[in-house]
């Protein structure tokens, strides 16, 4: 038998979470053919990676991206092929651009997730062919994709084509009965065509670009519960999935997320909800979900947190920054677009008295913890306050933290960067939500919030933090189990053709040095992006972590650097839902050796 690829020596993870053990894989046509311990025939093999003292394992999965918009412009999405992750989720929070124009994806996308609005719009515009989700599969596989994809349909995206987005977002606006059959028509065409779900956002400080609409909040905040429980019902019978969004401020829309995933006398909802974050806003909220998770899983739901398994840490240009979305004052400064208007607004001797307000309000649910003495001022035309907080720098000038800020916002504006950690700060909690099982690993906003934040790497960073804690003699997971928390468990659940090494399956996968799963991971890095206009993006940069990754057995990057392939031809693909590879034959299986 002959290999395009052999993987030698490697210490292999099949995503079970079994035992991992040294081994030789074979790989052909795309597909992992052979897994043996002993040497593989290396002739005429044209590519062979020695793999001693490294690991292999599956490709990872991102299960919550935003690369809606520049999966048309740059489909290669080398920022998470370089870290490992082979297959990529689109359409998340309501957003997606399978039935929206240009424009309207434009005001969609630009603020909730800051992306530059006019580069929406022309991507949309420029490479929109399709008007179906068979279509929009079709358009994405015409692409050089460098990792396969999978997608929800949003909400909002639906909600937006059929009434139009000025009445999607207004709350005495209803769908007609005809507007929500074609919601419906919509929903189940892309689960035919293999989409993984639906989602819907019920939060209500993610706001609307644009002029017409311009900071009201996503479409399908203003669902009404007949409309969403007859989308729901296409997902129960189809055993697909929703991700969701609650409405933090009200208790009782977050109790109902929970319950709404129960069968009683129906079929369970799979619901994957936003966020298990251990925010320092509210130290004890965490402690809570899980347990919930738990019960309503015991209780016969199918229900899973998001979490981003790292600390969620933020950047900001002045005050360009999604979380001051969440109170009033700030809101209303992201309103403006006009920076003389803006600025004029911040000198405003009662807007700030009612920011300070807004800064002091201790009471209800919030994400940002509001705290301007943890906030690190990363840089500035102003060398010597570069290190320091905006509260220290309100008590050298003797003013509140509030007036320092907006003080310097208004010197500098956007020149003015900044960083503060607004959960997933401490080390042991991490630690229990890795273990829990109500928990997926996920949640990195990949494609969004380009200078804002980069979690390109967080499988890396989970993957250290286990081994670190491994080395230190305080396990509290094996590395195969989090391998498979990465990989297989995710894959399993949104029953993708992904995620797991074994005979038969696709070859996707990574090859990484565990002795450089060290500080390099959390290196700031920046760089441009050329289809946003060379528009710097918070990236990371840890290549040395990462000896090669493998997508359909075609070799995408190795050593750190993309190969000829990536961006010109395409080795990913769509991943229906359900859709599994064909069963290996008799002769591939006898070359597999038992563990």
């Amino acid at each position: 038998m002959t290999y395009d690829t052999i993987i030698r020596n490697g210490r292999w993870f099949d995503g079970t979470g079994a035992a991992s053990a040294v081994r030789n894989i074979g790989i052909r046509d795309g597909h992992v053919v052979a897994i043996s311990p002993d040497p593989l025939d290396e002739a005429d093999c044209p590519q062979v990676i020695d793999a001693t003292d490294r690991w292999v394992l599956p490709g990872m999965l991102d299960i919550h991206t935003h690369y809606d918009v520049e999966v048309l412009d740059g489909p290669a999405l080398s920022e998470s092929l370089r870290h490992g992750v082979t297959t990529v989720m689109l359409g998340s929070c309501s957003l997606s651009t399978v039935h929206v124009d240009g424009e309207a994806a434009g005001d969609l996308f630009g603020r909730v997730e800051a992306i530059p609005r006019d580069h929406v719009i022309a991507a949309v515009n420029r490479h929109k062919t399709w008007s179906s989700c068979e279509e929009y599969v079709s358009a994405l596989e015409s692409r050089p994709l460098g990792p396969n994809v999978a997608a929800f349909l949003g909400h909002s995206d639906m909600r937006t084509a059929v009434m139009g987005l000025d009445r999607a977002t207004r709350s005495d606006e209803r769908p007609t009965r005809a507007e929500q059959a074609e919601m419906e028509r919509m929903l189940k065409a892309a689960l035919d065509a293999g989409f993984v779900g639906m989602s819907s956002m019920q939060l209500l400080f993610d706001k609307i670009d644009g002029d017409t609409c311009r900071s009201r909040t996503l479409p399908s905040t203003y669902a009404k519960p007949r409309e969403l429980r007859r989308l729901k019902s296409l997902l129960r019978r189809t055993g697909r999935i929703l991700q969701s969004g609650p409405d933090i401020q009200n208790p009782l829309n977050l109790v109902s997320q929970l319950a709404q995933s129960l069968g009683v006398f129906r079929n369970p909802l799979k619901t994957s909800l936003l966020s298990a974050a251990d925010v320092k806003s509210n130290p004890y909220a965490i402690v809570a979900l899980g347990p919930m998770a738990r019960a309503v899983n015991a209780l016969g739901g199918d229900f899973r947190w998001q979490h981003l398994p790292v600390p969620f840490e933020v950047y900001a240009d002045g005050i360009d920054l999604v979380v001051f979305e969440e109170f009033g004052s700030g809101a209303a400064a992201l309103h403006l677009r006009d920076e003389v208007e803006r600025n004029e607004l911040m000198r405003d001797e009662s807007y700030r008295r009612q920011f300070r307000k807004d800064y002091e309000n201790k009471m209800g649910m919030r994400v940002w913890q509001r705290d301007f003495f943890d906030a690190e001022i990363v840089g500035c035309p102003e060398a010597p306050l570069v290190g320091k907080s905006f509260g220290d720098v309100g008590l050298e000038r003797g003013l509140h933290p509030v007036d320092a800020f907006l003080d310097l916002v208004l010197a500098h504006g956007t020149a003015l960067r900044w960083r503060t950690t607004i959960s997933n700060h401490r080390p042991d909690v991490l630690k229990k939500l890795a273990r829990d099982p109500g928990i997926q690993m996920g949640f990195s906003d990949a494609g969004a919030h380009l200078r804002n934040m980069a979690f390109y790497n967080m499988g890396l960073r989970f993957l250290r933090h286990v081994r670190a804690a491994e080395q230190a003699g305080r396990p509290f997971m094996t590395v195969e189990v989090a391998v498979h928390r990465l990989t297989g468990e995710l894959a399993d659940w949104y029953r993708l053709d992904a995620g797991h090494l074994r005979i038969g399956d696709r070859a996707d996968v990574v090859v990484l040095d565990p002795a450089r799963l060290d500080d390099t991971l959390d290196a700031y890095a920046e760089h441009p992006v050329d289809h946003y206009g060379g528009l710097s993006r918070m990236v990371n940069r840890n290549d040395a972590t990462v000896i090669a990754v493998l997508v359909g057995g075609n070799t995408v990057f190795r050593d750190g650097a993309p190969t000829d392939l990536v961006g010109t031809r395409r080795t990913g693909r769509f991943l229906r839902a359900a859709h599994r590879a064909p069963a290996p034959t008799a002769t591939e299986k006898e070359l597999s050796s038992a563990r």
